[in-house]
C-alpha cells in the first residue's frame, strides 16, 4: 500500500516535513515528506500473495525505493509525523546518521 494513501487517510498537517519510523527492535529512521509521498514508497504487509514473513520485516515494513536499504525500516511499530527531527535521538534523523551514515541516503 502506498504510504501516501495512509497519510491522506489520517489527514496529515500540511506543515509536517518528516516521518519518523520506529521498529519493534529499537531501530529508527526518518524520511522527508517528499519521499513519504513518492508513489514508490510503500507500507509492505505481504510478499508474493502471502503475509509478510518475519525475515522480511513482519508485521509491516516501510519500503523506500529511492533510498538505501537502511531507510526501509522492518518490524514497524510506530510512525510519527513531525515538522522537526531535533527531538529524536541526537537530532540527525536516525540511528544510522548517528553513526556517520548519510541521512538522505538517496540512490
Amino acid at each position: 500500500m502506498r504510504l501516501s494513501h495512509v497519510l491522506d487517510l489520517v489527514q496529515v498537517d500540511p506543515r509536517a516535513r518528516y516521518l519518523v519510523f520506529f521498529s519493534f527492535d529499537n531501530f529508527w529512521e526518518s524520511i522527508d515528506m517528499i519521499d513519504a509521498l513518492h508513489p514508490q514508497t510503500i507500507l509492505a504487509y505481504g510478499l508474493n500473495g502471502r503475509d509478510l514473513p518475519p525475515e522480511h520485516g513482519a508485521p509491516v515494513r516501510v519500503r523506500v525505493a529511492r533510498q538505501l536499504g537502511y531507510k526501509s525500516v522492518k518490524y514497524l511499530a510506530r510512525v510519527i509525523v513531525t515538522d522537526s527531527l531535533e527531538h529524536f535521538g541526537k537530532g540527525v534523523g536516525g540511528i544510522n546518521p548517528e553513526y556517520g551514515y548519510s541521512w538522505w541516503a538517496g540512490i
